[in-house]
């Protein structure tokens, strides 16, 4: 038998026709007013990353983007393999991007061993996605407390009934897990944070901004941090 390495099966020519023809800056089918035509460039992101992301996060939210805080982390395990999924950002600031989770679970136990993450927010509607990458690190339990307390008692309980990312039998199982949870502390009674979860920050060294353009001719903006200060650069699409 041959060592030699397969071609994969042929191209699906159903999924290789499948593409998004995204509008030319200034076309018909765009607005002169809508501030999301403006093209794309390295001079608005020559000081920082922070206020273009903010805009853009606005600009998903009022344009009714499903999930507009959402964004695919991406983490490498104990093996050196890339694993990725979808978490929620709770904060936005000069010193990174901010989720929280149980410090147990299989992202968490990643970030402990190989403290560096690419997170991905994408904004198909708007024809935009930010790619942030950077170090990782667990944040104070203040702030930890400060988020806790703007949770949904729902969700405070559901940190509570689940060991994240560790298997169990059946959804009954869990389902039993959280009963168990609330008859503990009860309709009303305070819940505290969870002894093992709390938030992680990723303190941006590179931020790319992307933006759909007709001809898969794109406009990415890189900007990354050198030496304390932030250097922007246009790349090829």
């Amino acid at each position: 038998m041959s060592n030699e390495r397969q071609d994969p099966q042929a191209v699906d020519n159903e999924l290789a026709a499948m593409r998004v023809g995204y509008p030319q800056a200034g076309s018909e089918s765009e607005s002169v007013e809508d501030r999301m035509s403006a093209e794309l460039d390295t001079s608005v992101v020559e000081t920082g990353w922070l206020p273009l992301m903010r805009q853009w996060l606005v600009d998903a939210v009022e344009a009714d983007a499903p999930e507009p805080n959402a964004m695919t982390l991406s983490t490498v395990d104990e093996g050196g393999r890339p694993a990725s999924r979808t978490v929620l950002c709770k904060g936005l600031s000069e010193d990174g991007v901010l989720f929280f989770t149980n410090y147990g679970s299989d992202k968490a136990r990643h970030l402990a061993a190989h403290p560096y993450a690419s997170a991905n927010f994408t904004w198909l509607t708007l024809a935009r996605q930010v790619i942030v990458r950077g170090t990782t690190e667990r944040v104070s339990a203040q702030l930890t407390q400060e988020y806790w307390r703007t949770r949904p008692r729902g969700s405070q309980l559901g940190a509570w009934a689940s060991s994240q990312s560790r298997p169990i039998d059946s959804r009954a199982d869990l389902d039993e897990q959280l009963r168990e949870v609330a008859a503990r502390f009860g309709v009303d009674g305070e819940i505290p944070v969870p002894p093992n979860w709390g938030g992680i920050l990723i303190r941006p060294e590179s931020v790319e901004f992307w933006q759909g353009r007709a001809n898969r001719m794109h406009n990415r903006v890189r900007t990354s941090l050198v030496d304390g200060q932030w250097s922007a650069v246009r790349l090829q699409p």
